[in-house]
């Protein structure tokens, strides 16, 4: 019975897990060791090790396809995770720095003579044919001498692959990729024995099925490669195999021995040509008569090739470099492309594909973890700068939309401002310790434990802050709504951006550590993105990874974003053009998109605010994390949403009832919509942009009373004005 830790991969991992961009996070957990292993291998400490969209390895850089290495964990094997994801990275190292096809050379005399004697018939007979080529100690690579006479063209050179097709067609350019990629195995993890073995479990967990479904010469080549590998020993896999082909290994075992004692493609060539002979001389080809036509025996060449690469590929991890002719001249150009514009190494050397990219960005994105025991990732950003080109008419419009609105910076200061400076006065306690005479001070003058007679001692009662603020970002939030006038505007998202500009002025003024954040779903925008740049990017990630990941796609590039447009660890004076740009795009969306058709190539991408379901409670986790971090004694954490989690409502109740227990006060502003009762204790409902103010104030004065009066503030509570200001029936919602 396996252990645990022996379970097979596929009963262990959910379908998450193997999932693109979870391989690729555990991909970089052992990145180092495979670089360490990359550098050793090839001779040059320089050599970097990265992810791309296609394979390559060059001089100084080698690049993996993550998409090559995911299909390992799709294997029944008994291996772990951490396992396949270093091993088949290696793998993969091995592969790209080992394999290199591109000697050219005239095509040696031997295999010329045998297709020669193919064509006029002269191996069809028994296995003990007169041919030399079949004798196992002969491998000849010497050209063809030239022709007699004055004038003789010398023979063309040509890659081995090219050699191998023009002998004996595809069928013997399958059979060689297969027994080279088992000997370059052989040869490179035997100093490694762990990640050699790990490579066997995936190997030898694949093979019931494989000899199951393939045809006999798939078999004998699957065999063929799993003998050079050592994976299997002789006689433990002829019973697997049907009674003809197990016949044809035992003529073979003659040349199989002898393919990790070479080192030269071209006689490892000769070795494929040897073993398809054997088979041919066992009946394992594709039946092809001399009457038949030029199209005929092409398609019996194929129909070969295809029976080694069905056998083989299904058992082995198909490397580019090793899959045929076309991919591997694919990989050897992508190592080569230079971009003629920029006279530098093109955009597959740099990681630079756009689906590639897109995965990377969400495999290092933060795993949130919820109290119900649900995860998933969050891509955290810093939001576009672009949004400062519209600074100039938000400020205008901000002081407008705040006198109307009745959000004016000096009424919300006059009324939270006394609080906040309440919340971090400082008090000292009575006793002997702030000056009074000890009773014992004798005692600890005589034991030489005071130095003078009295002890004052001042303990600090200084309430410092953290305020979090947290905005809706979904297109949602720019829609039409009813206002107190009867009009029908776009004031949600307004109204919640000039909610959080003038808390977090205030925040300043008082000098409190603060963070603003906007959370939505879509295709992620970066920092320095335009319009024109984030759809550029968006389309080519999104064809990109339909072609690549299918139905993932859409799960790929509508990510879960968390943008900061202030941190905590930056000043207010380089964010407060930033949000004051949104908020003229949020106030007047229509001639924002006007601008934005006008100059693509300049102003900031407004389409990242496309319609999408948001899922709130891994934004409010995340926050609260952040929040949780700072060295403050009171956090607070205010949430302006327009409607419900499209996750989970119980999720989001958890979570933010869990982020309280924890000691963060969370308050939810519900801007047009009821549903913030339902998921957050301490709520707030706005119907208007009007009620903005009013909601905000007294959502954030009941916290800072609540933190007053907890902290038993009335003992040293002196200012009329500031009593007044506390009175239990001005709060409006407790």
């Amino acid at each position: 019975m396996r252990t645990h830790e022996r379970s097979f991969l596929s009963e262990v991992l959910p379908a998450e897990e193997t999932a693109i961009e979870a391989v690729v996070a555990r991909y970089q957990r052992v990145a180092p060791a495979v670089t360490r292993f990359a550098r050793t291998m090839a001779g040059n400490e320089e050599l970097r090790v990265r992810l791309g969209s296609r394979e390559h390895a060059g001089t100084d850089e080698i690049v993996l396809d993550p998409g090559v290495f995911q299909a390992a964990y799709l294997r029944a094997a008994p291996v772990t995770p951490t396992e396949v994801a270093l091993t088949s990275a290696l793998h993969e190292v091995v592969h790209l720095i080992a394999t290199d096809f591109d000697d050219e050379r005239p095509i040696p005399k031997a295999w010329l003579d045998h297709r020669t004697a193919i064509e006029q018939g002269g191996t069809d007979g028994p296995i003990e044919s007169p041919l030399r080529f079949l004798d196992p100690e002969r491998i000849d690579l010497d050209p063809p001498p030239p022709t007699d006479g004055e004038e003789h063209e010398e023979p063309p050179s040509m890659p081995v692959l090219h050699a191998l097709e023009e002998v004996a067609g595809p069928a013997a350019e399958a059979i060689f990729l297969a027994i080279e990629d088992a000997r370059q195995e052989h040869a490179h993890f035997a100093p490694y024995p762990g990640a050699g073995s790990v490579l066997a479990d995936l190997y030898r967990a694949a093979v019931p099925g494989a000899m199951a479904n393939a045809r006999p010469l798939g078999q004998f080549a699957l065999a063929a490669f799993l003998l050079v590998g050592g994976y299997f020993d002789r006689d433990t896999l002829q019973r697997r195999l049907a009674p003809h082909v197990a016949a044809a290994i035992d003529d073979a075992m003659a040349f199989l021995g002898r393919v990790n004692e070479l080192d030269d493609p071209w006689a490892v060539g000769t070795i494929a040509l040897q073993l398809l002979e054997v088979a041919r001389l066992h009946g394992l080809l594709t039946e092809s008569s001399a009457t038949d036509t030029p199209a005929g025996r092409k398609a019996a060449n194929e129909a070969d090739r295809a029976a080694v690469a069905e056998g083989v590929d299904a058992v082995r991890l198909v490397t580019p470099t090793l899959q045929d002719r076309d991919s591997y001249d694919e990989t050897r150009q992508a190592a080569q492309s230079v971009s003629a514009e920029h006279g530098k190494a093109g955009e597959v050397d740099h990681a630079g594909d756009p689906a590639t990219e897109q995965i990377m960005k969400i495999s290092v994105a933060p795993t949130v973890y919820l109290p119900t025991g649900q995860a998933g990732k969050l891509v955290v950003a810093d939001f576009p700068d672009r949004f400062r080109s519209f600074a100039p008419d938000g400020h205008a419009l901000l002081a407008e939309a705040a006198r109307r609105w009745g959000v004016a910076q000096h009424r919300v200061s006059g009324e939270l401002y006394p609080l906040f400076l309440a919340n971090q006065r400082r008090g000292l306690r009575s006793g002997y310790d702030a000056g009074d005479l000890s009773p014992y001070s004798a005692l600890f003058l005589g034991a030489g434990l005071y130095e003078r007679m009295f002890e004052r001692r001042d303990l600090p009662t200084r309430r410092s802050y953290g305020v979090s603020l947290l905005v809706d970002g979904s297109a949602s939030m720019l829609q039409p709504r009813d206002t107190a006038s009867g009009r029908r505007q776009p004031w949600a998202l307004a109204a919640a951006t000039l909610g959080a500009w003038t808390l977090a002025r205030l925040c300043d003024e008082l000098q409190i550590e603060f963070e603003v954040a906007i959370f939505n779903r879509s295709f992620a925008a970066s920092a320095n993105d335009t319009e024109r740049s984030y759809l550029d990017r968006r389309n080519r990630a999104t064809g990109s990874l339909r072609r690549s990941q299918g139905g993932a796609a859409e799960r790929l590039t509508r990510t879960v974003n968390h943008y900061l447009v202030k941190p905590f660890s930056s000043r207010w004076r380089s964010a407060e053009e930033i949000l004051a740009g949104l908020f003229w795009m949020a106030a007047a969306p229509t001639e924002a998109a006007r601008e934005v058709r006008r100059s693509p190539d300049e102003l900031p991408p407004i389409s990242m605010f496309e319609k999408a379901a948001n899922v709130d409670e891994f934004n409010l986790a995340h926050a609260a994390e952040r929040l949780a971090a700072r060295n403050v004694s009171h956090r607070m954490l205010v949430v302006l949403a327009d409607g419900m989690t499209r996750g989970s409502v119980e999720a989001l109740a958890e979570t933010a009832a869990g982020v309280e227990y924890g000691g963060t006060t969370v308050l939810g502003i519900g801007i047009g919509d009821e549903t913030v009762a339902a998921t957050y204790a301490r709520n707030q409902i706005v119907e208007h942009p009007e009620a903005l103010a009013a909601a905000m104030v007294e959502g954030v004065r009941a916290t800072l009373y609540r933190s007053l009066a907890a902290g038993g503030a009335d003992s040293w509570w002196r200012t009329a004005s500031e009593q007044r200001i506390i009175e239990p029936g001005s709060i409006i919602h407790a």
